[in-house]
């Protein structure tokens, strides 16, 4: 079962649980109320109204993946978490590579650091910053959306909490089986995965017309052109076009 080390203010979850990886077991679960210093993909920051959302990381050692498998890992921290989510008011989606929406708006960001040795992984560091309660968002993210703003509800945080890291811990205990149908079920909640083209935008600007074909076990992104082309892309090499903003 998890473990729960509570920090009542801290710069960055995923950062104080890297420092502390070696001598912590696997399972701990370093959560604040107040993450004054978030972290997300690419050095992206993340918005947290104090005492309103879940900021957590988790710790996994040794995850049975090989290292050139690891998207099995965020596979699982993101289809746990829309499971969870789901729960509460259906229609959570997993934007790749590991986003959660709801519709075209964005609920939680994850952020997952990994230690390799030898080939295969030593420890992973599982961060995530999921709306809860928070119903106003200052920053300028274009279209962030909380649970709450969602359902009209409040939620304790710490209960929903504990339903994600043990819905993570099950599914990070992975066979050879379990990754065959976590891919499934990843596909499944993904974003426009609906066989309907969609549009996408490349890095200088580029638009075209797509739909997704398969996500790969190293994380890229397939996608097919109308001509029945199929293009890998790696993260920020593609991302959404929703309305008239590139996610």
């Amino acid at each position: 079962m998890p473990r729960y080390i509570l920090l009542h203010e801290t710069a960055s979850t995923n950062t104080y649980l890297k420092r502390m990886a070696s001598i912590l077991p696997g399972g701990t679960v370093v959560y604040t109320h107040n993450q004054t210093a978030g972290r997300g993909q690419k050095g992206n920051s993340w918005e947290a109204e104090p005492g309103k959302n879940i900021t957590m990381s988790m710790l996994i050692k040794r995850p049975a993946v090989k290292a050139v498998e690891q998207f099995y890992i965020s596979e699982a921290v993101a289809v746990a978490i829309a499971t969870v989510l789901s729960r509460y008011t259906p229609g959570f989606k997993v934007k790749w590579p590991n986003d959660i929406y709801h519709n075209d708006r964005k609920a939680c960001g994850i952020l997952i650091e990994h230690t390799l040795a030898g080939g295969g992984i030593a420890d992973s560091v599982l961060g995530a910053g999921i709306n809860i309660n928070q119903t106003e968002f200052m920053s300028d993210a274009p279209n962030p959306v909380s649970l709450a703003q969602l359902t009209g509800e409040q939620y304790d945080v710490e209960a929903v909490m504990h339903e994600v890291c043990d819905e993570i811990e099950r599914l990070t205990q992975f066979t050879p089986q379990s990754c065959q149908a976590l891919h499934k079920q990843f596909l499944e909640m993904l974003y426009r995965n609906d066989g309907q083209e969609h549009t996408f935008e490349l890095p200088d600007g580029t638009q075209f017309q797509a739909t997704i074909h398969d996500v790969l076990t190293d994380g890229t992104l397939q996608l097919r052109t109308p001509d029945g082309t199929i293009t890998g892309y790696a993260f920020k090499e593609v991302k959404h076009v929703i309305g008239n903003v590139t996610l």
